[in-house]
């Protein structure tokens, strides 16, 4: 998280509104794709690398997760919105489900 986000999970969970529940559920889009990058950018980093061993390991980690955070970087540079928000995947979600519930009820009155 901190590579990809500069941040830690307790913050970014602050930062989002949670308390116990799952971060990823409460992800955007992008935020997902980043947190997907650098796990892929890490899991291939320890293949190539034939990583053992912690320290190893840590730097694999520590490496994808700067990949992720620099796309981050430069994907807030060029839409000159930050990729980290409140916004919370599960509230969007619900609220355009209650929309659409809402929408068809309408239809159906026609």
């Amino acid at each position: 998280m901190q590579g990809a986000f500069d941040l830690k999970v307790d913050d970014y969970k602050a930062v989002k509104g949670l308390e116990r529940e799952n971060l990823r559920d409460h992800m955007t889009d992008m935020e997902l794709i980043l947190t997907m990058l650098a796990e892929a950018t890490t899991t291939k980093l320890h293949r190539d690398r034939d990583s053992q061993g912690f320290k190893p390991l840590k730097k694999d980690a520590q490496d994808g997760g700067a990949v992720a955070g620099r796309t981050r970087r430069d994907i807030e540079k060029q839409s000159r919105v930050a990729v980290v928000n409140r916004s919370n995947y599960k509230a969007l979600a619900t609220k355009k489900q209650t929309k659409k519930l809402s929408d068809d009820s309408t239809h159906e009155d026609k």
